[in-house]
């Protein structure tokens, strides 16, 4: 049995949950880090030493880091589905999962912190707002990506649409103005018919 360590409402964490949901493969998962602590315990060190989540546990397997434990939950359980086998296909998938980390990040995190766990009175207006801007243009960048094609590989469903997925979700519920942008708007709904997607990031922000 698969275990996933990290509380479902990381986006991290949802990350590989989707993925599992995705191929059908039971998992067990157990809460660790944010209110629920124990990130540094010499139990949870032993597997990560970062003290980070999500862990995956898979027989004597233990990864870490969240587009790793995805692209594993990919080739392992989900090849030619989830993991493409065209070369092609699966370096554009690899793209955007990268780009969330390179790219997306440095925008969506202060928006995401300044309104969603940031109090009101103590919100840096001016900050949040320039990265709204910002956070904009980079989903403008997918939207642009998107025209033509149903996901971020292709035509079809894969990996790469996980990672980039879990963060739009996040987009689409902040308070902030977006605009048009069609593309985007349609592969969200499509991910939105999805029963893990749902399941596992349809939840409220917090």
């Amino acid at each position: 049995m698969i275990t996933v360590w990290g509380r479902k409402n990381s986006v991290n964490v949802q990350k590989p949950l989707w993925a599992l949901g995705e191929v059908g493969q039971p998992f067990e998962r157990k809460d660790v880090g944010g209110e629920f602590g124990g990130l540094d315990t010499p139990q949870y060190k032993a597997m990560n030493p970062n003290s980070r989540i999500p862990t995956l546990v898979d027989g004597d397997l233990v990864i870490w880091e969240s587009n790793a434990v995805t692209r594993y939950v990919a080739a392992k359980y989900g090849a030619g589905t989830l993991w493409p086998e065209d070369p092609a296909t699966r370096a554009l998938g690899d793209q955007w999962m990268d780009w969330v980390q390179t790219t997306l990040l440095a925008a969506m995190l202060p928006v995401f912190w300044g309104l969603v766990r940031t109090p009101p009175e103590e919100r840096d207006m001016k900050a949040i707002n320039e990265n709204a801007v910002k956070l904009v243009d980079c989903f403008g960048i997918l939207d642009k990506a998107l025209a033509g094609r149903a996901y971020v590989a292709g035509d079809t469903f894969t990996m790469g649409d996980i990672p980039v997925g879990a963060m739009c979700w996040r987009y689409s519920q902040l308070d902030i103005d977006r605009g048009s942008q069609p593309n985007l708007e349609g592969w969200h709904a499509r991910l939105q018919e999805r029963p893990a997607f749902r399941e596992h990031i349809m939840l409220p922000l917090s």
